[in-house]
């Protein structure tokens, strides 16, 4: 059942983010000036490297070994400047995660912290091939006192099932992101969801250059969505949707 207000386990997002800045500023040894420098800095850093460094038939080592830390504070930007959104995400997640979790390339770890604080849900596997940010989550799940809810993995779980399958601002930065959605199905239990966003976009000023934007490649994504998910109706004003198995 949909709720109508914020669950009381996520109240600590909406008040200070999970602490992200905390432990950001100690799981790196920075003060907090230098925190709040490289927040601002840090989105035209990894655009710049993306222009200069990123090509699709090197893109998993792209994000796994040049971005390095400089991944934390781009994300830990825009989740700090879009806290709302993130909020009704988390919200999302708090109306239909439940059982064995799957986050797929968690990033900072919202999303998986947010989850883990769900009642419903047993267990979180957290998967990310950056290993900066793996030890980083590890490091905040402890501080939360969460780490025997969270697992942590470097490579995709294969033949595992999950009764929800999150996936966020992951898709377009897959070189075949419609095979991916069909690893999900399969790793989808009958009566599972699936919640997910996707940008296929580069930006008007191409500030996105790590984006998939190949308009067959788009057009197969949609096709195979359609094809294998039916779209569950939720209330908030996001684009990140949920979804369950086709029957």
């Amino acid at each position: 059942m949909v709720s109508s207000t914020t669950p009381y386990f996520l109240s600590s997002f909406l008040e200070n983010s999970f602490h992200f800045k905390h432990h950001l500023k100690d799981f790196l040894h920075l003060d907090p000036e230098t925190v709040e420098t490289r927040l601002a800095a840090e989105k035209e850093e990894i655009k710049s490297l993306g222009h200069k460094d990123f090509n699709w038939q090197e893109a998993s080592a792209f994000y796994r070994d040049k971005v390095g830390e400089l991944y934390l504070f781009e994300l830990g930007a825009w989740h700090l400047s879009s806290h709302e959104y993130i909020g009704d995400m988390l919200r999302l997640i708090a109306d239909y995660a439940q059982g064995r979790v799957l986050d797929f390339g968690g990033g900072i770890g919202t999303h998986a912290l947010g989850a883990a604080l769900c009642p419903q849900v047993e267990q979180v596997i957290y998967y990310d091939i950056n290993p900066i940010n793996r030890d980083f989550v590890q490091y905040r799940s402890e501080k939360m006192g969460l780490c025997k809810k969270i697992v942590f993995a470097l490579e995709m779980p294969e033949k595992e099932k999950f009764d929800t399958i999150l996936c966020f601002d992951v898709l377009e930065h897959l070189l075949d992101p419609s095979q991916q959605l069909l690893q999900f199905y399969q790793a989808l239990n009958s009566d599972g969801k699936m919640i997910v966003n996707w940008y296929f976009f580069k930006g008007f000023n191409q500030e996105y250059p790590f984006h998939l934007d190949d308009p067959k490649v788009v057009e197969t994504f949609f096709h195979t969505l359609k094809s294998h998910f039916l779209e569950v109706f939720h209330p908030y004003l996001i684009t990140t949707r949920c979804y369950r198995k086709q029957s």
